[in-house]
């Protein structure tokens, strides 16, 4: 028997966009959620391939009567999502005041890069831009050397649709006591700056007193870095501890009463000179083998290719392949009643689902097939092979 999921029940329509809303609209699917893709015709899906376990209709908002097909939705929806600069659906009438007047337990969630308001609300910008204007990005980067973000992962999917998933989930709690919706304005400025409270909040500790690059998290240390081996594969340090730099030191066969103190920042930089000469002379198996089992804080830096092949995550089943053999990290956290059950199925085309859904949601056949004829729908199912 199937148990259900934490959010089984829960009816989303996500307004197709790029990476981080549909990010968050497969979080919501992972986890149970009934999530409608609303793509637009014509066009090829979600090219960032997050529409695991979705359906999608194919609707052409532009036009009044797709515009009224979406409020149909959303008057039986418990969430809307959308990506859009905003302004875009107050042009479409599709405001919140517009489907929450329709709906009013309706939660409105609106993911966008400044926020809803602000001189830069209305501003294009990507991840490195939210980045940058959050603040954490100056913090990022080698002693020396310009500032560099840690892919796009920090501002679109954690500041933007973790953030933004949190927030719907918040509203949803809400609305069982209140029994309304509300409007959840997440954005990827103030998103990843929250992200990055632990680092307003140290500012005077210490902790940061040094140039970027020098401190004792941020690649100044040379007990929390990482290090080439002899096969050109990594290893990562993260001994912080008096306990744990003492195993880091037995492993690498250095003596600590014949170095300096691992607190002596000036003596930072030979230290790691000479921990990279050390690494440099094993492979990357051979100084798992030696730090295997150990309290040192030294584990491999892992490839994609190899990451689906360590004991750990063959354990714990932290990765699932689907239909097509792709592979990707199950969803988390995990839950002991209602564990996330994530589709193996391949994704949606482009209006795969149309007709299904406007069923579902009350249309008639006959609404349907002319609402196709004048092309403000489309349905794209697909063929079988012969």
């Amino acid at each position: 028997m199937r148990v259900p999921m934490a959010l089984q029940g829960v009816s989303v329509v996500e307004l197709a966009g790029l990476a981080p809303g549909p990010f968050c609209g497969m979080v919501l699917a992972d986890f149970g959620a009934q999530v409608v893709r609303v793509d637009r015709p014509g066009t090829h899906g979600d090219l960032s391939r997050m529409a695991r376990g979705k359906r999608s209709l194919a609707v052409d908002l532009k036009q009044p009567r797709g515009a009224a097909v979406l409020r149909s939705l959303c008057a039986r929806a418990d969430v809307v999502l959308e990506s859009f600069r905003p302004g875009v659906m107050e042009k479409l009438q599709l405001s919140p005041e517009i489907l929450q007047r329709e709906n009013p337990k309706l939660i409105y969630a609106r993911l966008s890069g400044f926020g809803q308001s602000g001189r830069f609300s209305r501003v294009a910008g990507h991840d490195i831009n939210y980045l940058a204007l959050s603040g954490v990005l100056s913090r990022i980067g080698r002693s020396g050397e310009a500032p560099y973000a840690p892919l796009n992962l920090l501002a679109d999917f954690g500041g933007g649709g973790l953030m933004c998933a949190l927030g719907i989930l918040m509203a949803l709690f809400e609305r069982t006591r209140s029994g309304k919706g509300q409007v959840v304005d997440a954005n990827m400025v103030e998103g990843t700056a929250y992200l990055g409270s632990f680092l307003w909040k140290t500012q005077q500790t210490g902790l940061w007193g040094q140039p970027r690059g020098q401190n004792m998290l941020d690649g100044g240390a040379p007990f929390y870095a990482t290090y080439r081996t002899a096969d050109g594969g990594f290893m990562a340090v993260g001994a912080l501890e008096p306990q744990f730099y003492e195993l880091l030191l037995r492993g690498l066969g250095l003596k600590s009463d014949e170095l300096p103190s691992q607190m002596s920042i000036t003596d930072w930089p030979e230290m790691k000179k000479k921990f990279a000469d050390i690494f440099a002379k094993k492979t990357k198996a051979e100084w798992c083998q030696i730090f295997d089992g150990t309290d040192a804080c030294v584990t491999p830096v892992l490839t994609f290719e190899e990451v689906t092949h360590c004991g750990h995550h063959k354990d714990r089943g932290s990765f699932i392949i689907d239909s097509e053999q792709g592979v990707s990290p199950r969803p988390a956290p995990q839950l002991s009643n209602t564990p996330a059950v994530p589709s193996s199925k391949r994704d949606p085309f482009v209006g795969e689902h149309t007709e299904e859904i406007l069923k579902e949601f009350g249309f008639s056949q006959e609404e349907i097939s002319q609402l196709k004829s004048d092309k403000i729908i489309e349905s794209n199912k697909p063929r079988a092979n012969l």
